[in-house]
Parts: C-alpha cells; sequence; structure tokens
C-alpha cells in the first residue's frame, strides 16, 4: 500500500518506531574520514529523515548493523557458562544464506534477523565503481517499506502489516507508489557463462601478489563478506574468569589459513584473490543459483592499491582460454 507523508509527519513516524526500535539508516559521521577534515558514511542510528545521506554510496554496507564487528557470544568461568545477553531490537538475502540455510542456524544471527525489518530506497543514478544492474542486484521486492523523498514530501510503499499500523496514523493521504530503482551502470562486467575451475591455472592472479597488500579493507566493507574467528578474552583481575567473542575476519590477510603444526594455505597474495574472486562469481552460484557479488563497487572504492574487482571478472574469459 502506497503512502504520503510531509516530512515533519516523517518525523513523527520516526519517533513511534524508536520506542520499540532503532532507525539505522546511512548517515554522514563528520571528521571520521581517512583524514581529519573528511567525512565518513556508514550506517548509524538516525531521529529524523533529515539525517539520512540519500544521494551519495556509503562507505560501509549495512553489514555491520546485524553483524557486529565484535559480538560477545557467552562469559565463562571455572564451572559456568552464562550467554550474552542480545538486545531486542527490530532492526539478505546472502547473509541469511551463509548463517539461516546452511546447513546450521547460527542463534546469535538468527536473535537479530528476526527483528529486523527493511526499507529500501533507490538510487538517482549510478555511483562510481557499481555493477549491480549486470549481476541482477538493481532492484527488488523483497522489502518491508519502500522510501523515496520528493521535495518536502516522503512516498511509501509499506508491505509490513506492523509498519503500515503506525504509517496510517501520520499519512496525508493514500497513494500509489511504485519503487524506482537505477537501470543502467557506467561499469560492465561479463562473467562467462561457462567459468569453470581451470581458470584457477591462469598466470593472472600473478598481478595480485604484487600489488595485493593484504588489509583485508575490501572483505570489511563487503555486505556479503561473512567471515569471522574467535577470540578468548581472559580478565585481568581473575584469570579463571573471560568472555569469548567473533571478531571479523578476512580470506585476503596473513594468517587466515593458518592451521596445526605450522601449515598455512593460500600464502600468495594472489592465491587469496583467486579464492575470492571464484567464491564470489563460481561456487556460491553453484550452491544457490545466484552470485555472491551483488555488484555494490564498494571493494573497489575502498583498495588503497586499486584494485578493480569488475576488472578482474572482467578478465576470467580471456584467463580461461589461456589455460586451455
Amino acid at each position: 500500500m502506497g503512502y504520503r507523508l510531509t516530512l515533519e509527519n516523517m518525523n513523527k513516524l520516526i519517533v513511534q518506531l524508536q520506542k520499540n526500535s532503532e532507525v539505522y539508516a546511512p548517515k554522514v559521521f563528520e571528521g571520521e574520514g581517512t583524514f581529519s577534515d573528511t567525512d565518513r558514511i556508514r550506517y548509524g542510528k538516525i531521529n529524523k529523515i533529515e539525517e539520512i545521506e540519500f544521494d551519495k554510496k556509503s562507505d560501509f554496507s549495512y553489514k555491520e548493523v546485524l553483524l557486529p564487528i565484535t559480538q560477545v557470544l557467552f562469559f565463562f568461568t571455572e564451572d559456568k557458562v552464562k550467554e550474552a545477553e542480545v538486545e531486542e531490537k527490530n532492526l539478505v538475502k546472502r547473509i541469511d544464506d551463509i548463517y539461516l540455510r546452511n546447513g546450521f542456524v547460527d542463534p546469535y544471527y538468527k536473535k537479530i534477523r528476526e527483528k529486523t525489518k527493511f526499507i529500501v530506497f533507490g538510487c538517482e543514478k549510478s555511483f562510481e565503481n557499481c555493477f549491480c544492474v549486470d549481476m541482477g542486484t538493481n532492484k527488488t521486492d523483497e522489502y518491508d517499506c519502500y522510501i523515496k523523498v520528493d521535495g518536502n514530501e516522503v512516498l511509501l510503499d509499506v508491505k509490513d502489516k506492523e509498519i503500515e499500523e503506525l504509517v496510517k496514523i501520520f499519512a496525508e493521504e493514500d497513494i500509489n507508489v511504485i519503487p524506482e530503482f537505477v537501470e543502467k551502470n557506467e561499469v560492465k562486467v561479463n562473467i562467462p557463462e561457462n567459468l569453470d575451475l581451470s581458470v584457477m591455472d591462469s598466470k593472472m592472479w600473478d598481478e595480485y601478489s604484487q600489488r595485493c597488500i593484504a588489509c583485508g579493507r575490501c572483505n570489511f566493507v563487503c555486505p556479503t563478506c561473512t567471515c569471522f574467528t574467535m577470540q578468548d578474552v581472559i580478565y585481568r583481575d581473575n584469570g579463571k574468569v573471560g568472555e569469548r567473542r567473533r571478531v571479523w575476519a578476512s580470506c585476503q590477510v596473513d594468517g587466515y589459513t593458518d592451521m596445526a603444526g605450522g601449515h598455512s594455505f593460500r600464502r600468495a597474495k594472489g592465491e587469496r584473490m583467486r579464492y575470492k574472486v571464484l567464491h564470489k562469481v563460481y561456487d556460491y552460484k553453484k550452491k544457490w543459483g545466484y552470485h555472491m557479488c551483488v555488484g555494490c563497487g564498494r571493494c573497489d572504492d575502498i583498495c588503497p592499491e586499486y584494485i578493480s574487482f569488475s576488472n578482474c571478472i572482467n578478465k576470467l574469459e580471456k584467463a580461461m582460454d589461456e589455460v586451455k
């Protein structure tokens, strides 16, 4: 159902939502960019519609709302274990695959995910390095609410009954709202239909052994990278008491594949790049029927060595021909 609200009434709606929920959206964090006089756009709590950044791509994805960078799982003593409380807040698809449909349901993620509601908005234009159209992720009908700000008005297409009951209180009128999404990107990618593992033997990966510095930034901004490691923290005042945390991890950094006995896989950075690329556009699709990469281009945006994931994808077809 579609509704039209004034900006003032939209802010009243946000206040109502905040009574039982936390509302997150991309917003500008002033002075928190790479340098002291630059800003950063990432997801944070908002109190009014004017705080939302609609016109620029966020530097980080929404992932850190659902998957905290550091999350305490449980506390332990000598003889007891107490599970950490998860904040009850009403906050996918690919993260859901990993944490809910991959042969095991992660209880910590599930608690947050069950309370989550997604409000989407379309991009007015394609941003730099985006290739979502070729990845088939530029539009969706899987949302609880769609929002568009048009001057001093807010247009909503609401699917969730709980949200709709609140919207009705503040709506000016019922209207037909058709979601608008970006239709083309400057960046194009070509994933070979016949892509197979012979491409692993290509020399194209050697380039990345020279260029990549193994910082892992590409993984941390990616909305579909979900790997983590475990840390046990022992309290200083009592060595028999502590907590277990899970912390984001990166398949690109040194030590990620370390095993007992000093063994380690994918020591060369090019091998790590190969693993990441083929996971995103080959084996994930083999299992789920669609690619893991959504074409947001954040990995290209943040790489200090200007490594382009889209360029890497476009090299695959030629690389296959070379090895055959």
